[in-house]
């Protein structure tokens, strides 16, 4: 049987990034990303969920454990703008190419402006949506980092 290639993974491909992909159950609708890891028997810390903000038309991505909340504020103030508000829903596909439950930082429309949340730091290896509903991608934090260009700081409540 074939493996579906999702953007995120033909780009980890092209990059020469070495990742393993995590099949989970994703057919009954979208699931937290902390059950995500509870089917997987993964620590929730080590599991990241993409988060697409916007102040005005420019879109800004954050990635933060599944367990813990956005701070906007501080999101703000860590990529240097003064406001910024959640993507709606609706246009998250059109913006990103990625539809909610399935959205990853890797192969994205458009590169945007990245950061993640400073506790990623700490782990040598990280899962994060491979870019569709039901397919999680592990691989190391640095080759994460550069990959998406992505900055660091303080971005949970």
């Amino acid at each position: 049987m074939k493996k579906t290639k999702t953007n995120a993974l033909r780009l980890l491909d092209q990059q020469g990034i070495a990742y393993q992909t995590l099949a989970y159950d994703g057919q009954h609708g979208q699931i937290s990303g902390e059950e995500i890891a509870r089917q997987n028997h993964l620590e929730a810390g080590k599991v990241y969920k993409t988060l697409v903000c916007t102040e005005g038309r420019e879109c800004y991505v954050a990635l933060i454990p599944v367990n813990e909340q956005l701070d906007l504020k501080k999101f703000a103030k860590a990529i240097g703008i003064k406001h910024l508000e959640m993507l709606p829903l609706k246009m998250l596909l059109e913006k990103t190419g990625y539809l909610h439950g399935g959205c990853s930082p890797i192969g994205m429309k458009k590169q945007f402006r990245t950061c993640v949340d400073a506790s990623m730091l700490m782990h040598e290896r990280v899962y994060i949506s491979a870019g569709k509903i039901g397919l999680q991608v592990e691989l190391g934090v640095q080759d994460l980092i550069q990959c998406i260009h992505a900055t660091a700081g303080d971005l949970v409540v």
